[in-house]
């Protein structure tokens, strides 16, 4: 009878053992690993809240970095704040990638590494109607307003090379938009695919694409320096181009050819 029970019990205890990794296995393998993106949200089409549904962040960017995601498996958790804020972010830990229209200037490839281009776009200046500003050249002892750490603050520094102008940054779009409007500013200078949903809502508004030789640098993806991240995303990035999924992006976002 002894030797029953202790039969049972070793039978038992190899069902519980079996059962255990099994779930476990299945758990460890079900489970996707999640990526926290950074990105600032005020930056429609590319990156904004939609308002009716509460607090949730949409836009190009946030399309383009579930498509990788699902595609590596991963989730994408996004994360908002300043666009100053963001290569900082992914030095301290704090994000695993930053997805915001950021440009891959000289200064940010020595601090975090790009993916490759995944769009390119133009700035343009943006006036009240009348102003008469059209050209760098227009801005001449005018106040302009640009994003703190963007692109385009990278731009107007390199006007006042040439002309005499004064240069203020803001945190958010919105802010240079409204402060453009109360007159704090004759003009702004912001990325042409942004610029183009605020001035369909502004008819005070007026807008024209700065022409430049040489194509822009475009927008790429941040992650730590060093990361694997970068030749994953790399790779997805390049079969999306080839299967013509940026382009059917661009065309839902920014009403593209």
């Amino acid at each position: 009878m002894k030797k029953i029970i202790a039969l049972i019990v070793l039978l038992v205890a190899a069902i519980v053992t079996a059962c255990g990794t099994a779930q476990e296995e299945t758990s460890g393998s079900g489970e996707k690993k999640t990526l926290v993106m950074g990105t600032s949200a005020d930056y429609p089409p590319f990156e904004y809240i939609d308002t009716a549904k509460g607090d949730e962040i949409i836009g190009y960017d946030v399309d383009l970095a579930k498509m990788i995601g699902e595609e590596l498996g991963y989730e994408i958790e996004v994360k908002d704040m300043d666009f100053n804020g963001l290569i900082n972010a992914l030095q301290t830990e704090q994000v695993d990638l930053v997805l915001a229209a950021m440009t891959p200037t000289p200064e940010r490839e020595e601090n975090v590494d790009f993916s490759d281009i995944y769009y390119t776009a133009k700035d343009m200046i943006i006036s009240k109607a009348g102003s008469g500003i059209e050209t760098p050249e227009d801005l001449e002892g005018k106040t302009v307003g640009v994003q703190l750490g963007s692109i385009q603050q990278d731009s107007v520094e390199g006007m006042q090379e040439k002309i005499t102008l004064t240069m203020e940054t803001r945190d958010r779009i919105p802010e240079l938009i409204q402060d453009l409007i109360n007159g704090r500013f004759d003009a702004i200078v912001i990325e042409n695919i942004v610029a183009d949903g605020y001035l369909a809502k502004n008819d005070e508004l007026e807008g024209h694409t700065i022409e430049v030789e040489e194509e822009d640098a475009g927008s790429a993806i941040a992650f730590p320096k060093g990361s694997e991240l970068t030749e994953e995303f790399n790779k997805v990035l390049q079969q999306l181009k080839e299967d013509g999924e940026l382009e059917k992006l661009a065309e839902k976002w920014f009403d593209a050819k």
